[in-house]
């Protein structure tokens, strides 16, 4: 059987993406990122048969933070091989899996003719390849997180919407995205809202709503049954969404939708160095964007779900950065979309419009020879990897029942198999991140039977929380080893 244009068109775009993928594949330390160590800790608690467990805490206690769909994935990885060789098995599963994302996005908005039916078919998969590659979103798929097994079941669950293909289908993908990465609601409330728009009746939508409220029902009575196991102190990290966004309240609304288009301006304009024009640019890009969003949101079932997982940013007390990475093809199609048919419609506007896009390109493009000159997308994942493999030799000599404080906690604990547990600890009051008195510390350390502390970094916010202690109560730390650069590794004085 012939394959169709369409199809080699996609084809292409996953093996040139994939053959990107495996050029960033790495030796790094898992957990490097922190949530990749988590991640993996949680696949070795599943694969050894402990269960649905954080390995790393003293007491195991449930995991209720990250749904379970990426670490069931990795789990044969690390029930069976060493960690490296399982982390390495993990990244090849994600080049693998960003590259079929890739292609499928390519493939169908060449089919659905997403950009406009004047367009150059050509330029859809230049597009979303182009933006697969970007050197953040490289950097994202090089260690274990769950974002390249979300793509591919974002792009699944738009390609069957667009289609009109079963709703038991489009549910059903639409729950094990949920069951990957909790902003799938977002997804779920823009394709039904879609398919409402498109007079799909009510009762054919419960194809699409039944599988989700299963997952839902069946992973929010995991979450409720096991939440008080962790330590309000872990709540931001470890507890579940409802922690930062209620500390947070509405009050970084403001701030983030501020900050929402800073992570796309700096592909686009990092390199100009004057503010104003800067800003010009981005409020302009910004605008363009818009635009498309609103013509996606008749075309195809992304656009609405754009808008809905960029309200759930808004109220998010994080940098919006990771979360965009995931959907930047599709962001890229976005503004694509607005460019041209600017181009269509205003003559006036074509040259303007057509200097803009070519800027905004050459300035990707000059984002990207750079990146790939300096291997960006591994930098800091091979400086923290080189930091912990002189600790580690140290960490690994302490009794078997050590209890460590540190950063990067899940990274300790999979390649010394020593409790380990945050050193750090911070949460929000409305838009302020506050730290412990040095007695609520004190209190954390005793009720996780912390013995020892490793200070990874001089330059850490773990500092800070240190000095406090220690300023507090002189006699609670001995130190009994001590790295070049200000790194310290004490015990704690029970009793003091």
């Amino acid at each position: 059987m012939a394959l169709t244009s369409e199809v080699k068109t996609g084809l292409v775009t996953a093996a040139a993406t994939l053959a990107v993928g495996i050029l960033t594949l790495n030796q790094a330390l898992v957990g490097v990122f922190y949530d990749d160590g988590l991640y993996a800790g949680l696949a070795t608690a599943l694969g050894s048969g402990h269960g649905y467990v954080h390995p790393n805490l003293p007491g195991m206690p449930a995991a209720v933070h990250y749904p379970p769909l990426y670490p069931m994935l990795l789990a044969p990885f690390f029930g069976v091989l060493s960690v490296n060789a399982a982390a390495l098995a993990g990244k090849l599963l994600n080049a693998l899996l960003a590259a079929a994302a890739a292609g499928l996005i390519a493939w169908h908005a060449v089919r659905t003719q997403l950009l406009g039916s004047t367009v150059p078919r050509w330029l859809a998969p230049v597009i979303v390849g182009g933006a697969a590659i970007a050197i953040p979103v490289l950097a994202t798929q090089s260690v274990l997180f769950a974002e390249p097994l979300f793509g591919v079941l974002l792009a699944i669950v738009i390609i069957a919407a667009d289609h009109g293909a079963s709703p038991w289908m489009v549910g059903t993908a639409a729950a094990l995205a949920l069951l990957t990465r909790s902003i799938a609601v977002a997804l779920i409330a823009g394709v039904v809202c879609f398919l409402l728009a498109r007079g799909v009746h009510y009762r054919r939508l419960a194809g699409v709503v039944v599988p989700v409220l299963v997952a839902a029902v069946a992973w929010g009575s995991w979450v409720a049954a096991h939440a008080h196991g962790i330590d309000p102190a872990l709540s931001l990290n470890y507890g579940t969404y409802v922690s930062p966004v209620s500390q947070a309240g509405l009050s970084v609304v403001k701030t983030n939708l501020r900050d929402m288009s800073r992570p796309l301006a700096v592909l686009a304009f990092g390199w100009i160095p004057v503010r104003w024009l800067y800003n010009l640019l981005a409020t302009a890009a910004l605008g363009v964007g818009l635009y498309g969003l609103v013509l996606l949101s008749r075309r195809s079932a992304i656009g609405l779900s754009l808008v809905f997982y960029v309200a759930i940013l808004a109220v998010w007390p994080y940098p919006p950065d990771r979360f965009i990475w995931v959907v930047l093809p599709w962001l890229a199609l976005t503004w694509a979309a607005g460019a041209l048919e600017i181009w269509r419609r205003w003559q006036r506007a074509r040259i303007p419009i057509a200097l803009f896009a070519a800027l905004v390109s050459g300035g990707y493009l000059f984002y990207e020879i750079r990146g790939f000159g300096g291997r960006w997308w591994g930098a800091q994942a091979r400086t923290i990897s080189a930091n912990f493999a002189e600790l580690l030799p140290v960490v690994q000599n302490l009794p078997d029942s050590a209890v460590l404080a540190t950063d990067d906690e899940a990274l300790v604990w999979l390649y010394s198999r020593r409790l380990s547990v945050p050193f750090y600890l911070e949460s929000y009051r409305g838009r302020e991140l506050i730290r412990p008195t040095p007695a609520e510390h004190r209190a954390y350390l005793e009720r996780m039977g912390v013995t020892n502390v490793l200070l990874a970094s001089a330059t850490s916010p773990s500092t800070i929380e240190l000095r406090g202690l220690i300023g507090a109560y002189p006699s609670l730390f001995t130190a009994i080893y001590r790295w070049p650069d200000g790194r310290w590794l004490f015990a704690v004085n029970r009793g003091q």
